[in-house]
C-alpha cells in the first residue's frame, strides 16, 4: 500500500488537521502572491514561509511527521497534491483515480490500490484543472473529456460528469526516464535476436509498421526502440 499524503499527523484529529492545512495554505499563498520570483526561487521561498507560519502555530510535531506535513502542503500548492509522491516514484508507470478514495497504481507490472485519498470530488477537479489550464485546455460539463500531457511527457486523460457518472476520474500514464534498448528487450525475453534483426531491416527498408496492443502493453516503449534504428 502507498501511504497517503492527506491523512492527519499522529495526535491530530482530522478536522483540526484540515483546518491547519487550510490556514497554512492560505497564509503562505497570500504572502507569496505579491512576490515576483523566478520558478527556481519560488519553491524555496514558499518552504521558508511555510515553516515560519507553522512555527507561529506553536504546534509540536516530530521530525518525520513535520517533514511529511510540510511536503504535503508544498505538493498541494506547487505540485499535484496527493498524487505528487506517485508521480515522483520512478517505479510507478500508471496512476488511476476513480474517485476521492479509489486511487490505483501500476507498479512493476502489477496493479494495486493505494490508500491515497482526495478530500472530495472538487479536490480531484482542482488537480485536473491544474494540469489542463496551463496547456490552454479546459474541461467542464460541455467538454467532459480531455487528453493532455504533463511537463515530463506523461499522458493524462480526465473525464468529468456527466460522462463520469460516479464523479471525476483521472488517468496518468508515465514513461521511463531511461529508454529501453533493443538489447534489453532481448535480455528480458521480450523478443529474439532474429526478431530484432528482422524489425531493424523493416525500419531501414522504410516499411510500414503497425504497433498495436492493450493499455500498458508497451506500445510506446516498443516504438521508441524501433525509432532507434532510424539512420541519422
Amino acid at each position: 500500500m502507498i501511504a497517503s499524503g492527506v491523512n492527519a499527523p499522529a495526535g491530530a484529529s482530522a478536522p483540526d488537521y484540515t483546518k491547519l492545512r487550510e490556514y497554512l495554505i492560505a497564509t503562505v499563498s497570500q504572502d507569496l502572491g505579491a512576490d515576483d520570483l523566478p520558478p527556481e526561487m519560488r519553491k524555496q521561498a514558499l518552504q521558508d514561509r511555510l515553516e515560519e507560519a507553522l512555527a507561529r502555530t506553536k504546534l509540536t510535531l516530530s521530525g518525520s511527521i513535520r517533514n511529511r506535513f510540510l511536503r504535503d502542503i508544498l505538493d498541494e500548492i506547487t505540485g499535484y497534491a496527493p498524487l505528487q509522491p506517485l508521480l515522483d516514484d520512478p517505479d510507478i508507470t500508471e496512476i488511476m483515480v476513480n474517485g476521492p478514495k479509489k486511487v490505483y497504481i501500476e507498479k512493476k507490472g502489477r496493479l494495486e490500490r493505494t490508500n491515497i485519498v482526495f478530500e472530495n470530488n472538487l479536490h480531484i477537479l482542482k488537480i485536473i484543472d491544474r494540469i489542463v489550464l496551463p496547456l490552454g485546455r479546459h474541461i467542464d460539463s460541455d467538454s467532459p473529456m480531455v487528453d493532455a500531457r504533463l511537463p515530463d511527457g506523461s499522458r493524462v486523460n480526465a473525464v468529468v460528469p456527466p460522462c463520469a457518472v460516479d464523479g471525476a476520474s483521472l488517468t496518468i500514464r508515465k514513461f521511463r526516464k531511461e529508454k529501453l534498448t533493443i538489447a534489453q528487450l532481448i535480455e528480458f525475453n521480450s523478443l529474439t535476436q532474429g526478431m530484432a534483426d528482422f524489425l531493424r531491416a523493416c525500419v531501414l527498408g522504410r516499411l510500414n509498421i503497425i504497433i498495436s496492443g492493450g493499455t500498458g502493453s508497451g506500445k510506446t516503449t516498443f516504438l521508441n526502440v524501433l525509432s532507434g534504428f532510424i539512420p541519422e
